[in-house]
Order: structure tokens, then C-alpha cells, then sequence
């Protein structure tokens, strides 16, 4: 995942080996020699994540994060601090400054990079929800009331007994949280009978003693089923690793772990980060119950579950500003049942709605999360790809045909399998053009792709050439 980035220290040296890094890895980079300096590189394009050296002067480093989180534009821009933090105190300051990550010198470059993957996967799934909360306000729906933020139940995972691993245990079960001690071999037989916790964290501080700690195959194992299991993927999780652990809090940070503390933290810092990922926990919860009743009722189709065009185009306007916010290309399909009118005279509308049905399901079951779809006329879908090639879309597509015509539909009322095909204009949203095109010049072309497709002899995809 590629991202612009905004590198800030007064070494040249550093910023240099930093850039060669980061280009490498296909990121957009833009050095700053001073705070001065990226101060008014703030005031252009907007960076999709900040990283900053405190060594030269902390005291205004910290001052230019309060900046960034104190203004609404910036707020939401992720930031990376650099420097010795040789004490716990100074780390404490970083974070409580607005800091998301810490990193101590020297660099692993391992860690970097899977931090900087970490925070963007995190900014673009929060974003892609705050763009929907932005969509009901702009329909007009009521701001949703502020709902009371739970101190929220914290499990520690480990095999551990020792009295500084309990020590840890009643330092999380402070501020009315409430905290479980699980041992790895019995965590998720627990939550067969109840709710999953908002936070884990995996103590993996002692990973090399057998009798005390867990291996990394056994830590990586944990986060990947955390991660994968529906009933704890929206969790928080933190890893405590060992000091100088950086293989195993770069694997941990790419298989979905929200943040890697050292074991060195100390409890003032263990409870910032806890509280911080508890807050940003419910608040994702919260946006996303405001997009299932918010907008359920007069925004959702009722036969079939999916957005209407109601919602549908002032979305996709949106996504065409953030387009140009990030400079990322999005896609749109318009995808059309082909001979539905034949199938709702042979067996009645009844089946033909169920046809209607199964096609969402499907359309919805192999779509990313992040991905819009809508109902948008009687047989007629639309979907919205943000940050799509069109290679990505031209492909998602063809396996989108597929998966209509491969398996002939089952209705309820009548024994025969019931063959239906798909039709697909796809149209690229240009991450530089007007915002306005969204709503307008994008469904012309993809209608008129569409048609293509149509003329081509259906169940086949047509590109806009524009």
C-alpha cells in the first residue's frame, strides 16, 4: 500500500536514507529540513501520513503535533515520532503530543515499513466510514446523538503467572475497565458463550522462555484467527513483543495488530495506548452503527438490502473529491441482469425477485467491504470501487460475469435451475478531474459501456474508452 508521505528532520543524512527507503517501496515522499518547513508544506496537498524526528528539539515537535491533531484537516493525518525516548517520560509526552507511533533510533527499516502499512490500512478504512457518516449528513439525516463511551473489556493473552505479568493485569483493569486473563490454548472456546472483548493484548515479552511465554508461530497464529474470526475482526489488538523483537513486531503489525509496545513501556504508557485504542474502537463502532440506522430505512433498497440510488450518487460524488484529495483513481460499474424480462414471464415476478436477491447476495459476498453497491433501477446495480485501477476493475468485473453464470439460480417455488447472465459497463473515475464528474459524466460513460456490452451479445464487460 503505497501512501504520500511527509518526512521532517534537519539531518540531511536521515532524510536521504529515509527517502531511498520509502521511494523504494513505492511511496510518495517529501522531505522538510525544518518544522518551519512542513508547516507550509501542510498548507499544499495534504500528506496521507507524517513522519518526524524530535531529537533536534522535542519541546517543538510536540507543539507542531498538537498543531496537526488541534486542526480538523490534519487530524486524521497519522504520525510517526523519531528520537532516542530514553526516558518514559519522554515517551508518554510523544503520545499524549499526538504521536500514533513511536520509533527509537536506529531505525528498523522492517518495523517502518509495517508501521507505515499499519497506520495507512487503519487512515483508509476510517476514512472510507467517515465518508459515509459525511453522506447522511449531506441527505439531510439528524446528527446522531453522542453515545456513552464504555470503559470497555480488555483481555490479556498469555501463558504467564508471574507477578509482573499480574502487575500489568491491574494496571488494565484501572478506569472501571474490567479485564480477563486468557491462556492462548483456551481463547476463543470462551467466546462460544460471550461477547468477544473491544481490546486483546497478547504478551509476547517472553517469547523465549517456553515455560513462560509464546513462540512467534503461536503469537502469529493468534493475531491472524483474531483478525479473521467475525466475531473479534472489529477488535483492537496490541502486541507486547521484547526489546529489540523487530521481525516479530513487523509480522505481528502486517497480519492486522493495531499497535506493538516494547516490553520496556511502562504502565503510563501502556494506559495511553489502551485508552487511545479503546476510544478509536468505539468510535469506528459508532460510525458504523450510523451507517446500518441512519440510513437503513430511507436509503436502503427493501427487497434487497443494498444501497439506493438515493444514497448511491451523492456518495459517489464523494468519492470523487476524495479522489482528488489522495490523487487514487476510483472505478464505477453499472451492471444490468440481461433478458429479466424473460425470466419474470416464464415464472412469475415472485421468482424474479428472488433472482434480484441472490444477485445482490452475490455481488455483495465478492466485493471488497470498502466497495459501494446499490440497486439503482428494477434489474439494474450499480458499483463504486475507490482506489481502483482499471486493470482492478476491468478484472473484479470479468470474476463478478462469472460468478452470476457459473451456478444456475434456485427458486423456492420451482424445481428448475434457472440460468442468468450479467452485463457491465465499467468507467474510470479520474483522481484529477472535477469532483462533479462523479454524478454525471462517469454514469454516461458507464451506461454507455454498458450498452456495449449489450451489443456484444451480454454475460460480457465493455470498458469506456475515455
Amino acid at each position: 500500500m503505497s501512501g504520500k508521505i511527509l518526512i521532517v528532520d534537519t539531518v540531511a543524512t536521515n532524510r536521504i536514507v529515509l527517502k531511498v527507503n520509502l521511494l523504494a517501496s513505492r511511496h510518495e515522499v517529501r522531505p522538510c529540513a525544518s518544522l518551519k518547513e512542513a508547516k507550509t508544506a501542510l498548507k499544499g496537498a495534504l500528506p496521507n501520513l507524517i513522519i518526524c524526528d524530535t531529537a533536534n528539539d522535542e519541546a517543538a515537535a510536540f507543539d507542531f503535533f498538537r498543531a496537526i491533531k488541534g486542526n480538523p484537516k490534519t487530524a486524521h493525518i497519522p504520525i510517526i515520532a523519531t528520537g532516542q525516548f530514553d526516558s518514559p517520560q519522554t515517551r508518554v509526552a510523544a503520545l499524549c503530543a499526538g504521536a500514533d507511533n513511536l520509533l527509537t533510533k536506529p531505525i528498523s527499516d522492517a518495523v517502518l515499513q509495517a508501521r507505515i502499512r499499519s497506520l495507512l490500512r487503519a487512515r483508509d478504512a476510517d476514512s472510507e466510514l467517515r465518508l459515509r457518516d459525511d453522506t447522511k449528513r449531506a441527505l439531510g439525516f439528524a446528527e446522531a446523538r453522542a453515545a456513552f463511551v464504555p470503559a470497555g473489556e480488555i483481555a490479556i493473552v498469555t501463558a504467564r503467572t508471574d507477578p509482573e505479568q499480574m502487575a500489568c493485569a491491574e494496571l488494565v483493569s484501572g478506569n472501571g475497565r474490567s479485564c480477563a486473563r486468557f491462556h492462548p490454548e483456551e481463547l476463543f472456546a470462551r467466546f462460544n458463550v460471550r461477547p468477544a472483548p473491544d481490546l486483546f493484548v497478547i504478551d509476547a515479552t517472553r517469547e523465549q522462555d517456553a515455560a513462560l511465554g509464546m513462540g512467534p508461530a503461536q503469537i502469529f497464529r493468534l493475531v491472524s484467527e483474531l483478525r479473521s474470526r467475525s466475531d473479534t475482526r472489529h477488535a483492537a489488538l496490541l502486541v507486547r513483543c521484547p526489546d529489540g523483537a523487530n521481525d516479530v513486531a513487523a509480522m505481528v503489525l502486517d497480519l492486522g495488530a493495531n499497535d506493538v509496545v516494547p516490553a520496556r513501556a511502562d504502565g503510563a504508557e501502556l494506559a495511553h495506548r489502551f485508552d487511545t485504542l479503546l476510544h478509536r474502537k468505539h468510535q469506528q463502532d459508532r460510525l458504523r452503527d450510523t451507517v446500518r440506522s441512519g440510513l437503513q430505512a430511507a436509503v436502503t433498497d427493501p427487497l434487497t438490502g443494498l444501497f439506493n440510488r438515493r444514497y448511491a450518487l451523492p456518495h459517489l460524488k464523494r468519492m470523487g473529491d476524495r479522489a482528488t484529495d489522495t490523487g487514487r483513481d476510483f472505478a464505477v460499474m453499472v451492471l444490468d441482469i440481461d433478458h429479466f424480462k424473460a425470466i419474470n414471464d416464464a415464472y412469475g415476478h415472485g421468482v424474479g425477485d428472488e433472482v434480484l436477491t441472490e444477485v445482490s447476495n452475490r455481488l455483495r459476498n465478492n466485493l471488497r467491504a470498502i466497495d459501494m453497491i446499490a440497486r439503482i433501477g428494477g434489474e439494474e446495480f450499480l458499483i463504486a470501487m475507490p482506489d481502483t485501477s482499471a486493470a482492478k476493475a476491468r478484472d473484479a468485473a470479468k470474476r463478478l460475469c462469472t460468478l452470476i453464470h457459473e451456478r444456475p439460480f434456485q427458486s423456492k417455488s420451482t424445481s428448475k435451475a434457472i440460468p442468468v447472465t450479467v452485463s457491465i459497463g465499467v468507467a474510470l473515475g479520474q483522481s484529477d478531474a472535477n469532483a462533479t464528474e462523479a454524478t454525471t459524466t462517469i454514469m454516461s460513460r458507464a451506461d454507455a459501456a454498458l450498452f456495449d456490452a449489450k451489443t456484444a451479445g451480454r454475460n460480457t464487460v465493455s470498458m469506456s474508452a475515455a
